[in-house]
């Protein structure tokens, strides 16, 4: 696996090497901003991870300029701004996932596996059609389409897009927050369940038909996904 690492605090990126080192990861760092940029251009990358304040070009700017280019190289954003509204700017830019200083090399590898095993999925498994079609939407998961009622959505994230595909597979199946960190993202004990939240909320905005959303919450439980006629009484979900 080769990685390329933007992060200009040093001690970070030692602590981070270290790990790469012990997991038999290549990575290569780079401290400033621009430098990064266009290093993460030049080569072909298993993953970047791009921290949010750097010199020369900010880690969002550098998660949206490639993103326009490359839509499938998993990106975790690193940080210390840990607010929702700067978690769902980076994941409006297309970052994976999100990882908080100070944090937890273990967390961080676990989350590296987790992003990069979506595009390992991708490229070996046999290809099926992956087309499912509800009342309202159309999934395909092997060209990555999305459409609302016949028109595309085309500004879903690679993670909105995967757990979009996930709920439409498990329609009013209701799953915790922990069953979608597992299974949509891949962590068993070192997800943050704000992940989850953000990713709804974004999905929310992005899908729905009039007035109504289908990814209803169950209170106390987690969501589900489900196409509700508009007269319908909700009951106990919104």
């Amino acid at each position: 696996m080769k990685i390329l690492v933007i992060e200009d605090n040093e001690s970070v990126a030692a602590m981070i090497e270290m790990f790469f080192v012990k997991e038999e990861i290549k990575g290569e760092f780079v401290y400033d901003g621009f430098a990064g940029y266009q290093r993460a251009l030049e080569e072909s990358w298993d993953c970047l991870i791009i921290d949010w304040m750097l010199p020369g070009m900010d880690g969002v700017t550098i998660c949206r300029k490639i993103r326009a280019v490359n839509k499938d190289v998993p990106i975790i954003m690193l940080t210390a701004k840990d607010s929702e509204s700067d978690q769902v700017l980076g994941l409006e830019m297309g970052a994976d996932d999100y990882v908080t200083k100070p944090f937890s090399p273990l967390a961080l590898m676990a989350r590296i596996k987790a992003v990069t095993r979506r595009v390992n999925v991708q490229k070996t498994k046999p290809e099926e059609s992956g087309v499912i079609e509800t009342r309202h939407v159309k999934v395909n998961k092997n060209t990555r389409e999305v459409y609302l009622d016949g028109k595309p959505v085309d500004n879903l994230t690679p993670k909105e897009f995967d757990l979009l595909y996930h709920f439409v597979q498990h329609p009013k199946q209701v799953f915790s927050r922990e069953q979608l960190l597992e299974k949509v993202w891949g962590y068993q004990f070192y997800g943050d369940d704000r992940t989850v939240d953000v990713h709804i909320k974004r999905l929310r905005n992005k899908i729905g038909s009039g007035d109504q959303s289908f990814f209803q919450t169950v209170w106390g439980v987690g969501y589900k996904f489900e196409e509700m006629d508009e007269e319908a009484d909700t009951g106990n979900t919104q």
